[in-house]
């Protein structure tokens, strides 16, 4: 996943072949990795060119590191992990400092599974507690408590100056824009794609 550009005079990688392959006829493409000519494929696959391949790598490392850098800032400068301070963000930015565990899988990108047992975690550190929906006793809230967010508030300045220091500064007015709007687009196409699923799903347990 991570290969670069091969060393001069050395065989190119599989990962490199594969996704800079043209989205035309592209006789380098090894079978196995999604070729047309692979068994079961529907149809050809678009492969990423060189400037494709560079944004999405790019992207990747990017959040990669900055979720390392964030994570060792929280670690050694308070007692939250990164996952902690994310839950904590969402919750104070609630009206009711309150969120069902599956708004916070959909925040996180998790599965409900992992939610539910990091959420237990928190609870046990007296950070949230749980309480029944009364609408819903099936489902419940998570509910930040007094510790919980005097423990964001402790922990926010640090966390914003390595925000800045490792992302904000080193991008221009323009930048930033452009890298939001970019985002927006990305997360709107994944929510499209989440919510097709889950009321297919839901349209087959009927």
């Amino acid at each position: 996943m991570w290969e670069t550009s091969p060393i001069p005079g050395s065989a190119p990688s599989l990962g490199a072949v594969a996704e800079r392959a043209a989205d035309q006829d592209e006789p380098n493409v090894p079978r196995g990795l999604g070729s047309r000519a692979e068994a079961g494929s529907p149809a050809r696959t678009r492969w990423l060119d060189e400037g494709q391949q560079r944004a999405w790598r790019a992207v990747q490392v990017m959040q990669t590191r900055l979720n390392a850098a964030l994570s060792s800032q929280l670690a050694a400068e308070s007692d939250l992990s990164y996952a902690d301070y994310v839950v904590l963000v969402v919750l104070t930015d609630k009206p009711q400092g309150a969120a069902r565990v599956s708004e916070l899988a959909r925040y996180l990108g998790w599965e409900r599974s992992r939610v539910s047992h990091h959420v237990a975690r928190m609870v046990g550190r007296g950070l949230v507690h749980k309480e029944r929906s009364a609408a819903d006793r099936r489902g419940s809230f998570v509910v930040l408590t007094e510790a919980g967010r005097q423990a964001i508030e402790a922990a926010a300045p640090g966390h914003v100056a390595a925000v800045r220091r490792f992302f904000v500064d080193v991008l221009t007015h323009e930048q930033l824009d452009a890298l939001a709007d970019a985002a927006d687009r990305v997360v709107s196409a994944i929510d499209s794609a989440t919510d097709r699923a889950e009321h297919a799903r839901i349209d087959g347990e009927r």
